[in-house]
């Protein structure tokens, strides 16, 4: 079998991107306050971005012959990405808090599959997971900014 590392790392972020994108989606619903007109459609553009990311990747592991996962219950077995009910009671620095530590998780993986797909040679999905990895780490420059942080993708 070809590239079996980077398939592996693929299915991951299949599963992963799917939950992400889920989370983003329950901070979207469940948010509120004096900046909710502006953030709310701010969360549409980042789950669009994770839905293109997972379709991409999705469609990559296809190429190399691999199935990602595709029911909830795959998805809820392999994500490694934290699941928790919706609620009312936090604020939007506190919801964005979380994402952006999901979004820290998910450029570890990105950088993971990029190593490993370097190490087998499969430079198209090398090529793929490097852009994405820097929309990643852009996401969480720009996230970060909102609630008066830092990226924290390189601290001194």
């Amino acid at each position: 079998m070809k590239y079996p590392k980077t398939k592996e790392v693929l299915n991951q972020l299949v599963a992963d991107l799917t939950q992400l994108h889920m989370v983003v989606h329950q901070h979207h619903w469940y948010m509120r306050g004096n900046r909710f007109l502006k953030l709310h459609p701010y969360l549409d553009k980042v789950m669009d971005e994770l839905a293109d990311q997972l379709d991409e990747v999705s469609e990559r592991l296809i190429t190399l012959d691999g199935s990602p996962v595709s029911t909830l219950s795959e998805i809820a077995d392999k994500t490694k990405i934290p699941d928790e009910k919706g609620n009312w009671d936090e604020t939007i620095d506190e919801r964005y808090a979380k994402i952006i530590a999901d979004y820290h998780y998910l450029d570890q993986l990105y950088e993971e599959g990029i190593k490993v797909s370097d190490e087998e040679g499969d430079y198209s999905t090398n090529d793929l997971l490097t852009g994405f990895h820097s929309d990643v780490e852009k996401r969480i420059w720009m996230m970060s900014g909102e609630i008066n942080k830092a990226p924290e993708i390189d601290p001194e």
